[in-house]
Protein backbone atom coordinates (compact mmCIF):
# COMPACT_ATOMS: atom_id res chain seq x y z
CA UNK A 1 0.00 0.00 0.00
CA UNK A 2 2.74 2.46 0.93
CA UNK A 3 4.08 2.71 -2.60
CA UNK A 4 0.79 2.91 -4.53
CA UNK A 5 0.96 6.69 -4.82
CA UNK A 6 4.11 6.32 -6.94
CA UNK A 7 2.38 3.96 -9.37
CA UNK A 8 -0.18 6.48 -10.61
CA UNK A 9 0.68 8.34 -13.83
CA UNK A 10 1.17 12.09 -13.77
CA UNK A 11 -1.80 14.11 -14.96
CA UNK A 12 -1.30 15.95 -18.25
CA UNK A 13 2.32 16.10 -19.34
CA UNK A 14 5.14 18.57 -19.75
CA UNK A 15 3.56 20.42 -22.70
CA UNK A 16 0.11 20.71 -21.09
CA UNK A 17 1.51 21.88 -17.76
CA UNK A 18 3.88 24.32 -19.48
CA UNK A 19 1.00 25.81 -21.49
CA UNK A 20 -1.13 26.28 -18.36
CA UNK A 21 1.76 27.95 -16.55
CA UNK A 22 2.41 30.29 -19.49
CA UNK A 23 -1.30 31.09 -19.69
CA UNK A 24 -1.40 31.79 -15.97
CA UNK A 25 1.49 34.21 -16.15
CA UNK A 26 0.16 35.88 -19.28
CA UNK A 27 -3.61 36.01 -18.77
CA UNK A 28 -3.59 36.13 -15.00
CA UNK A 29 -4.85 33.97 -12.17
CA UNK A 30 -8.51 35.05 -12.37
CA UNK A 31 -8.88 34.00 -15.99
CA UNK A 32 -7.03 30.68 -15.65
CA UNK A 33 -9.09 29.70 -12.61
CA UNK A 34 -12.04 29.41 -15.03
CA UNK A 35 -10.11 26.73 -16.92
CA UNK A 36 -9.94 24.66 -13.75
CA UNK A 37 -13.61 23.69 -14.05
CA UNK A 38 -13.29 21.67 -17.29
CA UNK A 39 -9.97 20.28 -15.99
CA UNK A 40 -11.75 19.13 -12.83
CA UNK A 41 -14.50 17.45 -14.85
CA UNK A 42 -11.93 15.75 -17.10
CA UNK A 43 -10.04 14.23 -14.16
CA UNK A 44 -13.26 13.24 -12.42
CA UNK A 45 -14.37 11.31 -15.50
CA UNK A 46 -10.99 9.90 -16.54
CA UNK A 47 -9.15 9.03 -13.33
CA UNK A 48 -11.14 6.23 -11.72
CA UNK A 49 -8.64 5.17 -8.99
CA UNK A 50 -8.21 8.78 -7.84
CA UNK A 51 -11.97 9.30 -7.88
CA UNK A 52 -12.53 6.23 -5.71
CA UNK A 53 -9.72 7.22 -3.34
CA UNK A 54 -11.29 10.65 -2.99
CA UNK A 55 -14.67 9.13 -2.09
CA UNK A 56 -13.07 6.87 0.50
CA UNK A 57 -11.15 9.70 2.13
CA UNK A 58 -14.03 12.19 2.10
CA UNK A 59 -16.33 9.63 3.70
CA UNK A 60 -13.94 9.48 6.66
CA UNK A 61 -13.34 13.22 6.84
CA UNK A 62 -17.00 14.23 6.38
CA UNK A 63 -18.52 11.36 8.34
CA UNK A 64 -20.99 10.61 5.54
CA UNK A 65 -20.99 9.12 2.03
CA UNK A 66 -19.24 11.44 -0.41
CA UNK A 67 -21.24 12.66 -3.41
CA UNK A 68 -19.95 13.26 -6.93
CA UNK A 69 -20.05 17.00 -6.18
CA UNK A 70 -17.88 16.42 -3.10
CA UNK A 71 -15.31 14.57 -5.21
CA UNK A 72 -15.26 17.27 -7.87
CA UNK A 73 -14.86 19.93 -5.20
CA UNK A 74 -11.94 17.91 -3.83
CA UNK A 75 -10.27 17.70 -7.26
CA UNK A 76 -10.90 21.40 -7.89
CA UNK A 77 -9.26 22.32 -4.59
CA UNK A 78 -6.20 20.31 -5.60
CA UNK A 79 -6.09 21.96 -9.03
CA UNK A 80 -6.39 25.40 -7.41
CA UNK A 81 -3.34 24.83 -5.22
CA UNK A 82 -1.35 23.54 -8.19
CA UNK A 83 -2.22 26.69 -10.15
CA UNK A 84 -1.26 28.88 -7.19
CA UNK A 85 2.18 27.28 -7.12
CA UNK A 86 2.91 29.20 -10.31
CA UNK A 87 2.47 32.47 -8.43
CA UNK A 88 3.85 31.37 -5.07
CA UNK A 89 7.07 30.19 -6.69
CA UNK A 90 7.24 33.33 -8.82
CA UNK A 91 7.58 35.41 -5.63
CA UNK A 92 4.08 36.86 -6.03
CA UNK A 93 3.12 36.15 -2.43
CA UNK A 94 1.46 39.49 -1.88
CA UNK A 95 -1.37 38.67 -4.28
CA UNK A 96 -2.55 36.17 -1.65
CA UNK A 97 -4.08 36.66 1.76
CA UNK A 98 -2.07 34.28 3.94
CA UNK A 99 -2.95 34.24 7.63
CA UNK A 100 -0.30 32.52 9.73
CA UNK A 101 -0.44 31.28 13.31
CA UNK A 102 2.45 30.06 15.45
CA UNK A 103 5.04 32.15 13.59
CA UNK A 104 6.52 33.76 16.72
CA UNK A 105 7.17 30.38 18.34
CA UNK A 106 8.68 29.12 15.09
CA UNK A 107 11.03 32.11 14.90
CA UNK A 108 12.15 31.48 18.47
CA UNK A 109 13.25 27.98 17.53
CA UNK A 110 14.99 29.19 14.35
CA UNK A 111 16.83 31.91 16.26
CA UNK A 112 18.41 29.30 18.51
CA UNK A 113 20.64 28.41 15.57
CA UNK A 114 21.56 24.94 14.41
CA UNK A 115 18.73 24.57 11.92
CA UNK A 116 15.15 23.33 12.17
CA UNK A 117 13.14 20.49 10.66
CA UNK A 118 9.72 21.58 9.37
CA UNK A 119 7.45 18.57 8.87
CA UNK A 120 4.39 18.82 6.67
CA UNK A 121 2.05 16.60 4.68
CA UNK A 122 0.04 16.40 1.47
CA UNK A 123 -2.71 18.36 3.18
CA UNK A 124 -3.09 21.76 1.55
CA UNK A 125 -0.23 23.74 0.02
CA UNK A 126 3.28 23.31 1.35
CA UNK A 127 4.43 26.08 -1.01
CA UNK A 128 2.46 28.64 0.97
CA UNK A 129 5.04 28.35 3.75
CA UNK A 130 7.11 30.71 1.63
CA UNK A 131 5.22 33.41 3.51
CA UNK A 132 8.10 33.08 5.97
CA UNK A 133 10.35 34.88 3.51
CA UNK A 134 8.22 38.02 3.76
CA UNK A 135 9.17 38.50 7.41
CA UNK A 136 12.46 36.63 7.49
CA UNK A 137 14.32 36.87 4.18
CA UNK A 138 17.39 35.62 6.06
CA UNK A 139 15.87 32.14 6.41
CA UNK A 140 17.38 29.55 4.07
CA UNK A 141 14.78 26.98 3.02
CA UNK A 142 15.73 23.50 1.80
CA UNK A 143 13.03 21.14 0.57
CA UNK A 144 13.19 17.33 0.60
CA UNK A 145 11.21 16.41 -2.53
CA UNK A 146 10.71 13.37 -4.74
CA UNK A 147 11.65 15.05 -8.02
CA UNK A 148 10.92 11.90 -10.03
CA UNK A 149 7.23 11.87 -9.09
CA UNK A 150 5.23 14.41 -11.13
CA UNK A 151 8.45 15.08 -13.05
CA UNK A 152 6.85 17.38 -15.64
CA UNK A 153 5.29 19.60 -13.00
CA UNK A 154 8.53 19.68 -11.01
CA UNK A 155 10.50 20.64 -14.13
CA UNK A 156 8.15 23.46 -15.09
CA UNK A 157 7.91 24.88 -11.58
CA UNK A 158 11.66 24.56 -11.16
CA UNK A 159 12.07 26.79 -14.20
CA UNK A 160 9.89 29.40 -12.49
CA UNK A 161 12.17 29.51 -9.47
CA UNK A 162 15.67 28.16 -10.25
CA UNK A 163 16.93 29.14 -6.78
CA UNK A 164 14.34 26.96 -5.11
CA UNK A 165 15.06 24.16 -7.57
CA UNK A 166 18.73 24.24 -6.58
CA UNK A 167 17.74 23.99 -2.93
CA UNK A 168 15.78 20.77 -3.40
CA UNK A 169 17.13 17.63 -1.73
CA UNK A 170 16.07 14.73 -3.95
CA UNK A 171 14.15 12.16 -1.89
CA UNK A 172 15.03 9.43 -4.40
CA UNK A 173 18.68 9.46 -3.40
CA UNK A 174 19.87 6.63 -1.19
CA UNK A 175 19.19 7.02 2.52
CA UNK A 176 22.75 7.90 3.48
CA UNK A 177 22.97 10.65 0.86
CA UNK A 178 19.67 12.17 1.98
CA UNK A 179 20.71 12.21 5.64
CA UNK A 180 24.09 13.77 4.81
CA UNK A 181 22.42 16.46 2.66
CA UNK A 182 19.95 17.25 5.45
CA UNK A 183 22.73 17.41 8.04
CA UNK A 184 24.77 19.75 5.86
CA UNK A 185 21.78 22.08 5.45
CA UNK A 186 20.94 22.04 9.16
CA UNK A 187 24.56 22.69 10.13
CA UNK A 188 24.35 25.81 7.94
CA UNK A 189 21.31 26.95 9.92
CA UNK A 190 18.71 26.18 7.25
CA UNK A 191 15.09 25.22 7.69
CA UNK A 192 14.68 21.80 6.08
CA UNK A 193 11.16 20.81 5.07
CA UNK A 194 9.93 17.28 4.49
CA UNK A 195 6.61 15.48 4.28
CA UNK A 196 5.74 12.64 6.63
CA UNK A 197 2.46 11.16 5.41
CA UNK A 198 3.68 8.98 2.52
CA UNK A 199 6.09 6.08 2.55
CA UNK A 200 8.21 5.10 -0.44
CA UNK A 201 8.23 1.45 -1.52
CA UNK A 202 10.19 -0.60 1.02
CA UNK A 203 10.38 2.26 3.53
CA UNK A 204 9.85 1.35 7.20
CA UNK A 205 6.41 2.29 8.55
CA UNK A 206 4.36 1.95 11.70
CA UNK A 207 0.57 1.81 12.06
CA UNK A 208 -1.22 4.95 13.26
CA UNK A 209 -4.81 6.02 13.56
CA UNK A 210 -5.66 8.67 10.95
CA UNK A 211 -9.25 9.94 10.87
CA UNK A 212 -10.36 7.01 12.98
CA UNK A 213 -8.81 4.20 10.93
CA UNK A 214 -5.43 2.53 10.77
CA UNK A 215 -2.89 3.62 8.16
CA UNK A 216 0.83 3.11 7.89
CA UNK A 217 3.06 6.17 8.14
CA UNK A 218 6.84 6.38 7.55
CA UNK A 219 9.26 6.52 10.45
CA UNK A 220 12.28 7.94 8.61
CA UNK A 221 11.40 11.64 9.19
CA UNK A 222 11.36 11.03 12.93
CA UNK A 223 14.51 8.93 12.95
CA UNK A 224 16.26 11.74 11.07
CA UNK A 225 14.93 14.30 13.56
CA UNK A 226 16.20 12.21 16.47
CA UNK A 227 19.64 11.81 14.91
CA UNK A 228 19.99 15.53 14.08
CA UNK A 229 19.04 16.77 17.57
CA UNK A 230 17.36 19.89 16.18
CA UNK A 231 13.95 21.45 16.90
CA UNK A 232 11.01 20.00 14.98
CA UNK A 233 7.91 21.96 13.95
CA UNK A 234 4.79 21.03 12.01
CA UNK A 235 3.34 23.06 9.14
CA UNK A 236 -0.12 22.87 7.56
CA UNK A 237 -1.00 25.30 4.74
CA UNK A 238 -4.75 25.11 4.23
CA UNK A 239 -6.36 26.52 1.11
CA UNK A 240 -9.55 28.35 2.10
CA UNK A 241 -10.85 29.37 -1.32
CA UNK A 242 -10.29 32.42 -3.49
CA UNK A 243 -6.84 33.81 -2.69
CA UNK A 244 -6.87 32.79 0.99
CA UNK A 245 -4.56 30.42 2.81
CA UNK A 246 -4.22 29.64 6.51
CA UNK A 247 -0.74 28.65 7.63
CA UNK A 248 -0.49 26.79 10.93
CA UNK A 249 2.93 26.31 12.52
CA UNK A 250 3.28 24.19 15.65
CA UNK A 251 6.45 23.44 17.57
CA UNK A 252 6.43 19.66 17.83
CA UNK A 253 9.57 19.17 19.93
CA UNK A 254 12.65 21.17 20.85
CA UNK A 255 14.55 17.93 20.33
CA UNK A 256 13.48 14.34 19.75
CA UNK A 257 15.28 11.63 21.73
CA UNK A 258 14.84 7.94 20.98
CA UNK A 259 16.62 5.77 23.53
CA UNK A 260 17.38 2.16 22.63
CA UNK A 261 15.17 0.86 25.38
CA UNK A 262 11.54 1.30 24.42
CA UNK A 263 12.55 2.78 21.07
CA UNK A 264 9.78 1.17 19.04
CA UNK A 265 7.08 2.28 21.46
CA UNK A 266 8.44 5.83 21.62
CA UNK A 267 8.62 6.01 17.82
CA UNK A 268 5.03 4.78 17.50
CA UNK A 269 3.88 7.45 19.96
CA UNK A 270 5.68 10.19 18.01
CA UNK A 271 4.10 9.08 14.73
CA UNK A 272 0.68 8.95 16.39
CA UNK A 273 1.12 12.51 17.70
CA UNK A 274 1.79 13.64 14.14
CA UNK A 275 -1.19 11.61 12.85
CA UNK A 276 -3.45 13.28 15.44
CA UNK A 277 -2.49 16.75 14.20
CA UNK A 278 -2.88 15.64 10.59
CA UNK A 279 -6.39 14.34 11.37
CA UNK A 280 -7.24 17.56 13.21
CA UNK A 281 -6.45 19.78 10.23
CA UNK A 282 -7.99 17.36 7.74
CA UNK A 283 -11.29 17.74 9.55
CA UNK A 284 -10.93 21.54 9.53
CA UNK A 285 -10.32 21.63 5.77
CA UNK A 286 -11.47 18.24 4.39
CA UNK A 287 -11.10 19.13 0.70
CA UNK A 288 -7.38 19.89 1.20
CA UNK A 289 -6.28 16.25 1.38
CA UNK A 290 -4.20 15.39 -1.70
CA UNK A 291 -3.34 11.73 -1.18
CA UNK A 292 -5.35 10.35 -4.09
CA UNK A 293 -4.60 6.68 -3.51
CA UNK A 294 -5.68 3.85 -1.20
CA UNK A 295 -4.39 5.24 2.08
CA UNK A 296 -6.18 3.10 4.68
CA UNK A 297 -6.28 -0.62 5.28
CA UNK A 298 -9.51 -0.69 7.30
CA UNK A 299 -12.94 -0.68 5.60
CA UNK A 300 -15.15 2.39 5.76
CA UNK A 301 -17.35 2.78 8.85
CA UNK A 302 -20.97 1.70 8.15
CA UNK A 303 -22.47 5.22 8.07
CA UNK A 304 -19.84 6.41 5.59
CA UNK A 305 -20.43 3.67 3.03
CA UNK A 306 -22.27 4.52 -0.19
CA UNK A 307 -25.99 3.84 0.21
CA UNK A 308 -25.79 3.79 3.99
CA UNK A 309 -28.21 6.66 4.51
CA UNK A 310 -30.72 5.27 2.03
CA UNK A 311 -30.60 1.93 3.86
CA UNK A 312 -31.21 3.66 7.18
CA UNK A 313 -34.22 5.49 5.72
CA UNK A 314 -35.61 2.21 4.38
CA UNK A 315 -35.10 0.55 7.77
CA UNK A 316 -36.85 3.42 9.52
CA UNK A 317 -39.78 3.28 7.08
CA UNK A 318 -40.17 -0.48 7.49
CA UNK A 319 -39.99 -0.11 11.26
CA UNK A 320 -42.69 2.59 11.19
CA UNK A 321 -44.98 0.43 9.08
CA UNK A 322 -44.56 -2.48 11.45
Amino acid sequence: MSGKWQERPEGGGFLAIWMICRLARGAGRTFVRLVLYPITLYFFLRRGPERRASRAYLARALGRPATALDVMRHIHCFASTILDRVFLLSEQLRRFRIDASGVRELHEQIDRGGGLLLVGSHLGSFDALRVLSLERPDISLRVVLDVGHNAALTQVLGALNPTLARNVIDARMDGTSIVLAIKEALDAGAVVTLLADRAAPGEATVPAMVLGAEARLPVSPWLIASAMKVPVALCFGLYRGGNRYDMHFEVFAESLALARRGREQALAEIVQRYADRLSHYARIAPYNWFNFYEFWQAPLPPLARPGARAALRDDARVGGEA
